[in-house]
């Protein structure tokens, strides 16, 4: 067995999980099977980021550092045989920013513990990941809020429709949303309004719930997904369509990393028509404490926003002679498909005060080097990018289906990043104004 039979830390209480700006206190313990001379024993607690602009490469191509303290345990002398403490105590500062892994970079906390032993000897060395997640209160983010006398998180658009070439009317696609900011479990409530002002049938209107994580490398690298997906018929010609849908957000990295300035999230609902090509960004916040407003029902979410106009005769640029007259009528648009898990194989947890999520841990499980119970923990799951608690168990399948409620697919097989990213919340708030007006 050698002369150390075990080296490793332990956290007090086998916490994983911290708020910045909270003690973080454990121990170093040693057993040992002979006596062991050493110069010190030392432990040091970092945070940093690091972002490559090659996939899971550990080779950074930028760093950034947040903290980084050493505590001497012990100085020079030599450990009997047996087993050994070394308490310690580090205070986590109150701008470290919380852990997350993606493909492209991640935000590490970690602790590592050296035994420095006398020359000529190797020194021994150990190391435990820890997390810190530094909640965002979505009640402090401007204008987060929306109700039905204000202005909603709503966005418009106007297309003009041809066919061979010839003129044949317009399409006007507005998507809007409940909410501005929603937490882990809450629904979108989704609604678009669909007006065809011409005299062909529109494609069939897809609603995707986007994820886009901004790496700070040489240039920015984005690497957008796509998290959930459903797909609604077409719009029959010269009929206007309302189509509400819901979204379930599933357990997602939080906007922003407030302290990190080399990796950025940021999230969209994105409705788009296949034919003509017609495409609103709704920008949203996913954060950890939700808007203080009260929820409201599928079958209530939207209805106290005002109905769209109806127009009364088509646009001016269609041939009336070659139509005629075609009242515009309205109705409700069927949702054909969309992605679907068969089961929510993620699961939250609560890890920090006033946070609870109606999920339970899972049963903790011996250690493997004593009897004592040690908390069971799923491998982080890095399919979407992730903070903690991020955990994904067992395979998923994504699979049709007939529900109200959409869950994400799996997406562990994802493609090169794209060059091009959805907006900025900035202009997509601005060009959500600009296209109301914009008559293309």
């Amino acid at each position: 067995m050698g002369k150390l039979q075990l080296f490793e830390i332990y956290l007090s209480n086998s916490r994983v999980i911290y708020s910045p700006g909270e003690p973080l206190t454990g121990t170093v313990n040693l057993r040992l099977g002979a006596a062991l001379p050493y110069r010190a024993i030392r432990v040091t607690c970092t945070g940093s980021c690091g972002v490559s602009s090659k996939a899971n490469d550990t080779s950074w191509t930028v760093e950034e550092a947040y903290f980084n303290s050493t505590l001497s345990l012990a100085d020079k002398g030599t450990l009997s045989p047996g087993e050994h403490a070394f308490p310690f105590q580090f205070l986590l500062p109150t701008t470290a920013p919380t852990s997350f892994e993606g493909p492209f970079g991640k935000i590490v906390h970690q602790l590592r513990a050296v035994i420095d032993t006398p020359r000529f000897s190797k020194d021994h060395k150990c190391s435990r990941i820890f997390y810190i997640l530094s909640p965002l209160n979505l009640n402090s983010l401007p204008d987060i809020e929306v109700w039905p006398w204000e202005q909603p998180n709503e966005a418009t658009t106007t297309k003009k429709f041809s066919y061979k070439l010839v003129k044949s009317g317009s399409v006007i696609l507005t998507a809007s949303t409940d909410l501005r900011g929603y937490v882990v479990g809450q629904v979108v409530q989704l609604r678009a309004d669909i007006e065809n002002q011409s005299g062909k049938d529109t494609g069939p209107v897809v609603a995707s719930l986007l994820q886009k994580v901004s790496y700070k490398a040489k240039r920015w690298i984005y690497d957008l997904r796509t998290i959930a997906e459903v797909e609604g018929s077409g719009v029959k010609a010269w009929k206007r369509a309302e189509w509400r849908e819901q979204i379930l957000v599933p357990a997602l990295p939080q906007s922003v990393l407030p302290g990190c300035s080399l990796i950025h999230i940021d999230y969209f609902i994105q409705v788009s028509l296949k034919a003509p090509e017609a495409t609103v960004n709704l920008p949203l916040f996913i954060g950890n404490i939700a808007v203080n407003c009260p929820p409201l029902s599928p079958g209530l979410s939207l209805s106290g926003l005002p109905p769209p106009l109806v127009p009364t005769a088509p646009p001016e640029d269609l041939d009336m002679a070659a139509c005629g007259p075609c009242p515009m009528v309205s109705v409700s648009l069927p949702t054909k498909s969309h992605s679907q898990q068969q089961q929510q194989s993620t699961r939250p947890f609560s890890y920090t005060p006033g946070l609870s999520f109606p999920e339970t841990r899972p049963e903790a499980e011996p250690g493997p080097d004593d009897d004592s119970p040690a908390p069971t923990r799923p491998p982080l799951c890095l399919s979407t990018g992730a903070t903690v608690p991020y955990f994904a168990e067992g395979p998923v399948v994504p699979m049709p289906t007939a529900s109200d409620l959409i869950l994400p697919p799996e997406y562990s097989s994802w493609g090169y990043p794209y060059a091009e990213a959805p907006p900025s919340y900035e202009q997509s708030c601005s060009s959500a104004s600009s296209g109301l007006s914009n008559g293309n």
